[in-house]
């Protein structure tokens, strides 16, 4: 993976977050919460386990290794999730933006919550970052449709699509 191979699926990824969150913002507060027996209870809950992910391994790109995910239990709307995750989205692309080939094929050793000590490229943990973030966004999807509430599109084409048609407008 080369830097901006990363920075491209991070502009995507953040696209997607974006689009989720809206998509998530026509739901009725008792609608957000509401558990679902998914990986993760409620559409809430999903999308806070993907803001509190991407919090933790930019953590690890930083060289620390949190004991414990963020408590993030009393965000409990989608406007103050948004709120919340909008300056951790803008360091994570910060830091993003800066990576060099070298940074990206630097090993990086982190310790997890629950399965210890692993090292790998930094390369393989940025991607699995975005990786995450749409398999759980798939999940959220499913949940809106079970709510009765219209998902949004968050492919990678369709970033691609939408990206297409901005710079050819």
């Amino acid at each position: 993976m080369t830097p901006d191979e990363i920075r491209l699926l991070f502009d995507y990824n953040t696209w997607a977050n974006h689009r989720e969150l809206d998509a998530a913002a026509q739901l009725a507060p008792e609608q957000f919460t509401k558990p679902l027996g998914s990986s993760f209870s409620s559409v809430r809950d999903t999308l806070v386990h993907i803001c509190a992910s991407e919090w933790i391994w930019h953590e690890r790109f930083e060289g620390r290794s949190p004991s414990a995910m963020p408590d993030l239990s009393s965000i409990q709307t989608v406007e103050a999730l948004r709120t919340h995750w909008l300056p951790q989205e803008a360091r994570l692309l910060a830091l993003v933006q800066k990576l060099t080939q070298a940074a990206l094929d630097r090993v990086i050793e982190y310790k997890t919550l629950n399965f210890g000590m692993y090292s790998n490229p930094l390369w393989q943990s940025t991607q699995h970052v975005v990786n995450h973030g749409t398999y759980h966004r798939g999940q959220i999807t499913t949940m809106l449709r079970q709510l009765g509430a219209k998902p949004i599109l968050t492919d990678l084409m369709h970033f691609y699509r939408e990206r297409a048609s901005a710079a050819t407008a």
